[in-house]
C-alpha cells in the first residue's frame, strides 16, 4: 500500500478514529467523518453506550484539479454549516447494542429484513448509505441517535438499581421550532421524541437479572399549521391551513404510531382550553375534530383514547398540578402496562433474540385492519406469560410482562409542558417497574420521595436539552421550580431570561441551523451550476417541494 501511494507520500498516520460517521460530498471531494475520542455514558445489559468527545471532518482528495476560488468559498461554507450539527452535543453510539430501538424491541421482536440505519432515529442514515450500499455491511460505520442519554445509580428499599433515560429524536421532518410544525404529507410530525425509561437491578454477573422499561412519545399537533418566524412578535399567530378535510395525514400518523407501539394510542393534549385571542385553542378544536373523524371508521377496542388536559388552568389554580397528571399517568398505564423480564444477565440479550416475541406487523396495515394483528399478539403474550421457562430451558423466575400501546402528549411546542407530564408518568411508570423488580411494596411513589426528587432532575435535564435543540432555549421549568421552593423572583427571573433566549434564536439563528440539519441529513445535496442552499427561500417553501432539485426527497434516499 505504501508503494502504491508514494506518488502522494505514501502511507501517512493522520489520526486515531473510534468509528466512522459517514461520508459526504458538496462540491469538491468527499470529506469522511470521523470519532476521534469518545466516552462512555453507561451500559445497558452489559452492552456500553458512548457519547462523542471530538470528531474530524478528513478531505479525500479525487483529483489533481483544483477548484476555482467561487467554489472554494462555498465548499467553505458548506463545511462550516455541517459543523453546525454538533456531534458532541446529544449524539451517542453504541457498537454493540441497537441503541436505536426500545429495550422490548431489542429482547423481543424479531428481524424484519430492514437495516438498523434506515430507522427512523438513525441521524446519520444518509452520510452512511454509501459506504453501507457499496460494502453491504455495517461493520466500519457507527449509527448516532440524536436526543439524550443519562444513566444514574439509585437506591430503593436498600437496593441498588441502575436508572435510564433516553429520549430519541426522529431525523424525520426534524429541525427548528417555527420551521418544522404539525404533520407532512407521510405522516411525519415536527419534534417527534420517543423517551424510554429503563430500570435494572445491580447485581453480579451470572446472576439473575431483572429489567423494565416504559415508553412514551412526544410530538407536534399532527395537524397541517405553522407559525411565521417575525422579528417583532414574541408569539407569532397560528395558522391552520384547510388542505386536509379528511385528515389523511393524521391518520397516517397514529397508523404510523401503531406499527410502532401497537394499540391503544392515548393522546394527551395539554394546550389551551380558552383564550381572548384565539391561538392554541384554534388547534385544539380542529385536533378534537380530526380524532372524532378518525375515530368514526375504526373499532371500538381500537379507537384513539382522546384526553384534553389545560395545564396551565391548572397552575394558575394553585392545584397539586403534579399529583393530578398522576392520576391521568396512572391511567394511562395502566391501559399500557410496561415491560418486565427476567433472565441471566450474562445472556439476556440472546435469550430473547433467538425468536420472535411479537409478530411484525406490516408496513401497509392500516388502522382499520390491525385489530387481528392486536389480537394475535395479546394471545402471544397471554402464551408467554403462561410459560415457566425459556426456549432453551432457562428459567424465568418471574413470567415476563409487555407494554402494548403508548402514551403520546403534546402541547404546542412540545417542550415545557410536555416535559412536566412526561415526568408525571415517568413517576408513575417508577412505581410500576420497581414494583416488578420487587424493590417497593407499594406503585405509589410520593412526591416527596428522594426517588422523585431525583427523578424530576433527570426529566428536567432532559427537557433542557431537547428544547435547546428544538427551541433554541432550556425549558421553561416554572412548575419544577416551585415544586423545589425556588424563591419566586428567581423563577420569574429565569423564565424571563429564558423566553428572550429562545425569542432570539428563532428569529435569527433557527435560519441558518434548520439549513445545517437538511445538509447532514441529505435534504439538499449541493450540486454545480445550482443554487446554494443560502441562495435559496425559506424552509417552509422547501418543506413543499419547491425548492429545486437539488433538495432530496426522503423517499427517494
Amino acid at each position: 500500500m505504501n508503494e502504491g501511494n508514494k506518488s502522494t507520500g505514501g502511507l501517512k498516520f493522520v489520526t486515531t478514529c473510534y468509528g466512522i460517521v459517514g461520508f459526504i460530498k458538496f462540491l469538491g471531494p468527499y470529506y469522511m467523518l470521523l470519532i476521534t475520542k469518545r466516552r462512555k455514558m453507561g451500559a445497558i445489559c452489559g452492552h456500553t453506550i458512548y457519547s462523542i468527545t471530538k470528531s474530524e471532518m478528513i478531505p479525500i482528495p479525487h483529483s489533481p484539479v483544483r477548484s476555482n476560488m467561487n467554489n472554494s468559498k462555498r465548499e467553505n461554507r458548506y463545511k462550516k454549516l455541517l459543523c453546525m450539527v454538533d456531534l458532541t452535543k446529544d449524539f451517542f453510539f453504541s457498537y454493540s447494542y441497537n441503541i436505536m430501538h426500545s429495550l422490548q424491541k431489542n429482547l423481543c421482536a424479531s428481524g424484519s429484513g430492514q437495516s438498523h440505519y434506515e430507522t427512523m432515529f438513525v441521524w446519520n442514515e444518509f452520510l452512511t448509505q454509501g459506504i453501507r450500499n457499496s460494502l453491504k455491511n455495517t461493520l466500519w460505520t457507527v449509527a448516532l441517535v440524536h436526543g439524550f442519554f443519562k444513566q444514574v445509580k439509585l437506591s430503593a428499599s436498600g437496593k441498588d438499581f441502575k436508572l435510564t433515560l433516553i429520549a430519541r429524536r426522529s431525523r424525520h421532518y426534524a429541525g427548528t421550532r417555527y420551521l418544522k410544525r404539525g404533520v407532512n404529507e407521510k405522516g411525519r410530525v415536527a419534534n417527534d421524541v420517543e423517551t424510554e425509561q429503563i430500570v435494572f437491578e445491580d447485581v453480579p454477573k451470572g446472576c439473575h437479572m431483572q429489567i423494565s422499561s416504559v415508553v412514551q412519545n412526544r410530538g407536534s399537533i399532527p395537524l397541517f399549521w405553522s407559525q411565521e418566524t417575525s422579528r417583532l412578535n414574541l408569539r407569532p399567530d397560528i395558522i391552520l391551513s384547510k388542505k386536509d378535510q379528511n385528515y389523511k395525514a393524521t391518520k397516517v400518523h397514529f397508523e404510523n404510531l401503531v406499527k410502532r407501539y401497537g394499540n391503544p394510542i392515548i393522546i394527551l393534549n395539554l394546550i389551551k382550553t380558552h383564550e381572548k385571542k384565539p391561538r392554541e385553542t384554534i388547534l385544539r378544536a380542529e385536533f378534537a375534530n380530526a380524532i372524532r373523524f378518525i375515530n368514526k371508521g375504526l373499532s371500538e377496542e381500537n379507537r384513539l383514547r382522546f384526553l384534553h388536559w389545560d395545564l396551565q388552568k391548572h397552575s394558575r389554580k394553585a392545584t397539586n398540578v403534579l399529583a393530578l397528571l398522576g392520576r391521568v399517568a396512572s391511567y394511562a398505564l395502566n391501559l399500557t402496562g410496561i415491560f418486565y423480564c427476567q433472565v441471566p444477565s450474562n445472556s439476556v440479550i440472546n435469550e430473547f433474540s433467538k425468536q420472535p416475541y411479537f409478530e411484525t406487523i406490516d408496513d401497509d396495515c392500516s388502522l382499520e385492519n390491525l385489530s387481528a394483528k392486536n389480537e394475535n399478539t395479546r394471545t402471544l403474550n397471554s402464551e408467554m406469560a403462561s410459560s415457566d421457562s425459556g426456549s432453551d430451558g432457562n428459567q424465568f423466575l418471574r413470567a415476563p410482562m409487555f407494554q402494548k400501546g403508548v402514551l403520546r402528549t403534546n402541547c404546542i411546542d412540545c417542550l415545557d409542558r410536555t416535559n412536566v407530564a412526561q415526568y408525571a408518568y415517568g413517576l408513575v411508570a417508577l412505581g410500576h417497574q420497581l414494583d416488578a423488580l420487587g424493590l417497593l411494596e407499594s406503585r405509589n411513589i410520593d412526591l416527596k420521595n428522594p426517588l422523585a426528587e431525583c427523578l424530576m432532575k433527570i426529566y428536567e435535564s432532559m427537557g433542557d436539552t431537547l428544547a435547546l435543540q428544538y427551541g433554541g432555549s432550556p425549558a421553561h421549568n416554572k412548575i419544577f421550580s416551585e415544586k423545589r421552593g425556588q424563591w419566586k423572583a428567581a423563577t420569574h427571573s429565569q423564565e424571563f431570561f429564558r423566553t428572550l433566549q429562545r425569542y432570539y434564536s428563532n428569529a435569527y439563528v433557527d435560519s441558518e441551523k434548520q439549513d445545517a440539519i437538511n445538509v447532514f441529513l441529505g435534504h439538499f445535496q449541493p450540486q454545480l451550476g445550482k443554487p446554494a442552499l443560502w441562495e435559496l427561500n425559506s424552509d417552509h417553501q422547501y418543506n413543499g417541494g419547491s425548492r429545486g432539485p437539488q433538495l432530496v426527497n426522503e423517499k427517494d434516499r
